[in-house]
């Protein structure tokens, strides 16, 4: 497997998308700073992958990086397929270049990067990763499932993620704030924050904090927060199961740390 993912990761670099190693199974980064250590570096990929065999294969998102739509499969809960149908029928994903699935069933289709934001329509089950963002790719796996290529195409065309909105949700569009806090700065902020917490405040104070990171930015990296929970103390299935439960619950006004610690745990 090691060789595996090696062999893709240096495929990818060449490619001149940046990679990074995430922890086996998870979606969570096995680097400090996550996304931003992303590199084409082949020395550097080589040492990642072969010290430290089964780790996940993550690719930065929004260019030089591709761009990607991840179409959700949550079953009862919900599916992203008939949004994505309505794209397809609509003629935005003409210049998807590959397509992938992912272990629960979804679908990841990659697009030429470009520097828009991250996406998330959560009532048609999207996501849109772009600029500061990253997906897991092939051949990573989690719950021993794996990221499967399914297809590639001859096209490089781009995905309009505003467009996507306008014809999906377009009250979203039009509400959409003129002025949004700076994302990296107050992820930062919150980092700090989370790495400062005791024991026995460690996992309400990570959820509260992913809550407030998730307020301003739905699709949001939570991968500092992450790293700072693991400084705290925190290992990292609590930080897994905490980060979960905070993108599930979705909380426009999250509450003080101490109200949040039995949703935490």
């Amino acid at each position: 497997m090691t060789d595996t993912v090696l062999r893709q990761a240096l495929a990818y670099a060449r490619r001149g998308w940046p990679v990074f190693p995430c922890l086996p199974g998870q979606k969570i980064p096995a680097t400090t700073h996550g996304f931003r250590d992303a590199t084409t570096d082949e020395q550097q990929i080589t040492a990642w992958f072969t010290r430290h065999p089964g780790r996940n294969l993550a690719i930065a998102t929004g260019a030089p990086g591709p761009d990607v739509l991840d179409v959700d499969q949550h079953g009862p809960d919900g599916t992203g397929f008939p949004a994505y149908a309505r794209l397809r029928r609509a003629g935005l994903l003409e210049g998807a270049t590959a397509y992938v699935r992912t272990p629960s069933g979804g679908l990841h289709a990659y697009f030429a990067g470009t520097g828009q934001r991250n996406g998330h329509l959560p009532d048609c089950h999207l996501d849109f990763r772009s600029a500061g963002g990253y997906i897991l790719a092939p051949p990573s796996q989690v719950g021993g499932h794996p990221y499967q290529l399914l297809k590639t195409t001859g096209a490089h065309g781009t995905l309009d993620w505003d467009a996507v909105t306008q014809l999906l949700q377009p009250r979203r569009q039009q509400q959409r704030p003129e002025h949004r806090p700076a994302p990296d700065q107050a992820l930062g902020h919150l980092a700090r924050w989370v790495a400062a917490q005791p024991e026995g405040n460690r996992n309400a104070g990570l959820f509260w904090a992913a809550n407030r990171a998730l307020e301003t930015d739905p699709a949001a990296d939570l991968s500092p927060l992450a790293a700072a929970a693991r400084h705290a103390g925190l290992d990292d299935q609590e930080i897994t199961r905490t980060l979960d439960s905070a993108r599930k619950t979705g909380q426009s006004h999250p509450a003080s740390p101490d109200h949040q610690a039995e949703a935490a745990n």
